[in-house]
């Protein structure tokens, strides 16, 4: 199959009608060797990884079925370590979107003068532009209209998806005795209908997720939940 993209923690390939297909990695983002599920970089490897978030991943787009939340899931393949998916326009050059349930990591470090490490917060979303250059900025509303990436109404739908499946997620974690702490989503139009979809992975290479107050590695973390 033809490579049309090698990204940090997955490969995309062309796989014909309308699908692409996604290889895991055992790749995941992070600096110094410290995980980072905000990070632009690849910050370590961990062996397993890439089909441990595979498993996690096909558990969550099933479940959004479900939901009726729409995504660009189609299968998935465990022994390859691969996922067919619909084809996706980006906003963009892409977009990443945080769901916030405690303060850690990068709104730690912004905000810190005004709050304390792990205070709750309430499904708190903001947007970032990928653009490792720049350093993934964050960005408004406003904004992202202004740059024409989309539209207010867009945006509205953006926010309403990403807390729906971040409920999804965390009341998930929840029956398992874990407590996800902020979780980074990806979406896309639908190439095909031009529907916003969910896009990418949900595992724990894109989440903070702890358990009685202790921080859980994304290969543990698919090991407790499953």
């Amino acid at each position: 199959m033809e490579l049309l993209y090698k990204g940090k923690t997955k490969d995309v390939y062309e796989a014909g009608d309308g699908h692409v297909l996604l290889k895991f990695k055992d790749d995941v983002t992070g600096e110094d060797g410290v995980f980072d599920p905000g990070a632009n970089t690849v910050g370590l490897t961990i062996e397993g990884v890439g089909k441990s978030g595979l498993r996690m991943t096909t558990f969550f787009f099933e479940k959004m079925k479900v939901q009726g939340i729409p995504t660009h899931f189609v299968e998935s393949d465990p022994e390859k370590v691969t996922m067919t998916v619909k084809k996706a326009d980006m906003f963009g050059a892409g977009l990443e979107v945080i769901c916030r349930y405690r303060a850690v990591g990068s709104f730690l470090r912004r905000y810190g003068a005004y709050c304390e490490e792990g205070q709750a917060l309430d499904a708190f979303v903001e947007v970032t532009l990928k653009d490792d250059e720049r350093n993934d900025p964050p960005i408004n509303k406003d904004a992202l209209a202004q740059l024409d990436l989309l539209s207010e109404e867009e945006y509205g739908t953006l926010e309403t998806l990403t807390k729906k499946v971040s409920a999804v997620v965390k009341d998930e974690l929840d029956k398992k005795g874990l407590e996800l702490y902020d979780i980074k989503l990806e979406f896309g139009r639908d190439e095909k209908t031009g529907e916003i979809m969910l896009i990418d992975e949900i595992s724990g290479g894109n989440m903070r997720v702890y358990k009685d107050g202790e921080y859980i590695e994304p290969l543990k973390l698919e090991k407790i939940f499953f």
